[in-house]
């Protein structure tokens, strides 16, 4: 019987169990009473077996088939390495357990029809895949191995569990070694692997640059501009015309400036500081990408599919093609430029008394770098004052408004994360020479500040508008990961205030001052951030919680992300006078797809991000084997603990490891306590280690105690 059948018998036989009429029955009963001949059974036994396996016919304790009572859920399956997995189903605040002998050959990334179980041997909800709906990955990225007669594929991806065949005729001339796509041609079954086609050769592992494009295909993410769209930005003019100024506020003659890291090459914000009286006037000038992305174009089409750019260790992946982003888009030094200017009245409190949202034209008068401001302002360099001594007055007088508009924001209550990001540096080759924190300076905090009043600004405006929008959100924590963060810092001698189950941002804020210049202050920060849920896109305004505010939007980058881009749309329609019921019906009905659309790829950005840094780290970690490091343990689990050393890596010090007795782990306090010795291995615990092993494939890095 081919599938076609099967499918065909199974819906005769559910809808004929599901009548009303319908009795429970056993299988000769029933192939009786559907005149299914005697040398046939065994067919109908599939059936039924099918059915029972989907979940849909359940078989009692006396044999016979009846209709099943369970309620069927469809999530999608994230797999694990070890076999087991979790479901993710749309409204269920926690994702199903899935146990290794339930999963019923799902993969990762799998739409699944599955039934929620009634008992449980854990605290989350298990589940039994009943069905796969539709495979989620069509194509995977691998290491191609070659033999005489055929070729396979070993996924990069750990979760997807299987090597992958691939047919002579289907290697595309790949020898062993390269980094390839395959698309897959048949999913495979119970002891019969997947097999696939390769599609494309990214190059061989071993060359520079071929680890960081696999993770790039590895996650979709598109590179090249097709021809259709690198035309249409031929197009596209590499001056501002006098008619695109026609209208606008003339600000040229305003001393602005464009602050940002050296090898910045996407200019898309400026800033300009003025005292009018008893008040500050400052104007955040955004370029007016809209100008040169309209609205259904296919440069725009693309643009949303994008959603964002990705800033990897090694390159950057842009939204929009660099004739643009680094063009007539980028706010460079002496060029007429078109923006969107948010100009705030503000006062020595830091409340914005008045704005102006605005279609201006600007021009810059210099590009400054984080650096150079840093060092007019923070170092006093004579040479730097000097250089810029026209600027100077503006640079201290912004660092004066910052402050006030940083204190308004901690006294009600936004969280300011202080803790290091990473600053990989790489040599030609691609191999990680220098691994470090990169530190946030007062040039850095500073532009932050703007950017954030100015976000709010022109959120709070539009809501009161009442017109369609795209909000910045983030919602309030998870109550268990609060209770959780709560448990960890106490190891510290911190405590935090939750009040009626739930913490306000205040109580994070007061904490991370707390920790302020101590040792244990970015292994508490991270913590903090991690038992926070995730910002996102939104078409309500429901405020965000990190931020302690009513209202947030993302005004600020429209080169590198679409959500500003079509907000931008959006407010210059207002400011036109084009907001009518029909347009305000058509935002209504894109933004809500543009939201989450946005969302989605600005987590895949983030996951991309993270994994490139986390292979790099391995890279570095496996030219130091054997060396010995002080670090902080950042983490306990029941299979070991993690360390974190003061250049951002981590690794895991796994329980088997640890020699001369059997270590417990206390879910209360999240420590790891020898039976016999009582030794302790708690957060926050300095430890020497040793590196013993890197896995570039899983990107993990594992350590050892050194000898005490």
């Amino acid at each position: 019987m081919d599938s076609k059948q099967l499918e065909q018998r199974k819906k005769l036989i559910y809808d004929f169990i599901c009548d009303e009429i319908y009795v429970p029955m056993k299988l000769k009963e029933l192939a009786i009473l559907l005149q299914v001949p005697k040398t046939n059974r065994d067919e109908l036994r599939e059936v039924m077996d099918a059915l029972i396996a989907e979940g849909k016919v359940e078989l009692t304790k006396k044999g016979k088939y009846v209709k099943s009572e369970k309620k069927y859920y469809t999530g999608v399956f994230s797999s694990h390495p070890r076999g087991f997995g979790f479901v993710t189903i749309d409204g269920m605040e926690e994702d199903i357990f899935i146990p290794a002998d339930d999963v019923n050959h799902a993969m990762h990334m799998d739409t699944v029809q599955l039934t929620i179980s009634p008992t449980t041997r854990g605290k989350r909800p298990e589940g039994v895949i009943t069905k796969i709906l539709s495979h989620g990955m069509n194509e995977i990225v691998g290491t191609y191995e070659d033999s005489k007669t055929f070729g396979f594929v070993v996924p990069d991806n750990p979760k997807f569990g299987s090597d992958i065949f691939i047919p002579k005729e289907y290697s595309k001339g790949a020898v062993s070694g390269h980094k390839v796509v395959v698309s897959i041609t048949d999913y495979g079954s119970k002891g019969k692997k997947p097999e696939g086609k390769v599609i494309e050769i990214i190059g061989h592992r071993n060359d520079p640059g071929v680890d960081i494009m696999s993770l790039v295909k590895a996650y979709n993410i598109p590179v090249e501009f097709s021809n259709k769209i690198m035309k249409q930005v031929e197009n596209v003019s590499n001056e501002v015309s006098t008619a695109d100024m026609a209208g606008r506020k003339d600000l040229r003659d305003w001393q602005m400036v464009t602050i940002d890291g050296e090898d910045a090459k996407d200019l898309d914000d400026a800033v300009s500081l003025t005292k009018e009286g008893e008040y500050y006037r400052l104007g955040v000038h955004i370029a007016d990408v809209s100008n040169y992305v309209q609205e259904h174009s296919a440069l725009d089409v693309e643009a949303k599919e994008r959603g964002t750019s990705v800033y990897l260790v090694d390159r950057v992946i842009p939204m929009l093609p660099h004739k643009l982003s680094n063009g007539i888009c980028s706010l460079n030094a002496g060029e007429n430029r078109l923006a969107l200017s948010c100009i705030m009245m503000i006062d020595e409190k830091g409340n914005v008394i008045d704005h102006e949202i605005a279609e201006t034209v600007i021009k810059v008068d210099r590009r400054m770098s984080y650096t150079s401001v840093k060092k007019i302002l923070a170092d006093k360099d004579e040479a730097e004052r000097e250089k810029y001594r026209e600027l100077v007055p503006m640079f201290e007088m912004m660092e004066h408004v910052a402050g006030i508009l940083r204190k308004k924001r901690m006294k009600r209550g936004s969280i300011d994360f202080d803790f290091p990001e990473t600053q990989i540096i790489l040599d030609e080759a691609g191999n990680p020479i220098e691994i470090k924190p990169y530190e946030r300076n007062v040039a850095t905090k500073m532009i932050e500040d703007f950017m954030l009043i100015a976000n709010e600004t022109v959120a709070q405006d539009y809501f009161w508008q009442e017109v369609p929008f795209v909000y910045r959100t983030h919602e309030n924590p998870d109550e268990e990961k609060i209770k959780k963060l709560a448990t960890f810092i106490n190891n510290f001698g911190y405590t935090l205030h939750i009040g009626q189950d739930e913490v306000h941002p205040k109580e994070l804020q007061k904490l991370l001052m707390k920790i302020d210049g101590t040792e244990e202050e970015a292994l508490i920060s991270r913590l903090t951030l991690r038992s926070m849920k995730q910002a996102k896109y939104t078409t309500e305004c429901t405020g965000h919680f990190g931020l302690a505010t009513n209202y947030y939007c993302h005004f600020t980058s429209p080169i590198r992300r679409y959500p500003d881009l079509q907000i931008h749309r959006i407010i210059k329609n207002c400011l036109r006078g084009r907001m009518n019921a029909k347009k305000a019906d058509h935002y209504e009905k894109i933004l809500p797809e543009v939201a989450k659309h946005s969302s989605e790829m600005e987590r895949r950005a983030d996951e991309a991000e993270r994994e490139t840094d986390k292979l790099k780290k391995v890279q570095y970690m496996k030219m130091h084997l054997g060396e010995e490091f002080t670090g902080v343990i950042s983490g306990v689990t029941s299979y070991g603990f993690y360390v974190e050393l003061p250049n951002t890596i981590e690794g895991l010090v796994h329980v088997t490891s640890l020699k001369g007795d059997y270590f417990n782990y206390s879910e209360e306090t999240y420590e790891l306590i020898g039976e016999n010795s009582n030794k302790h291995y708690k957060l926050g615990q300095t430890v020497k280690v040793i590196v013993a092993g890197t896995d570039e494939i899983v990107r993990t890095i594992d350590f050892e105690l050194a000898d005490e």
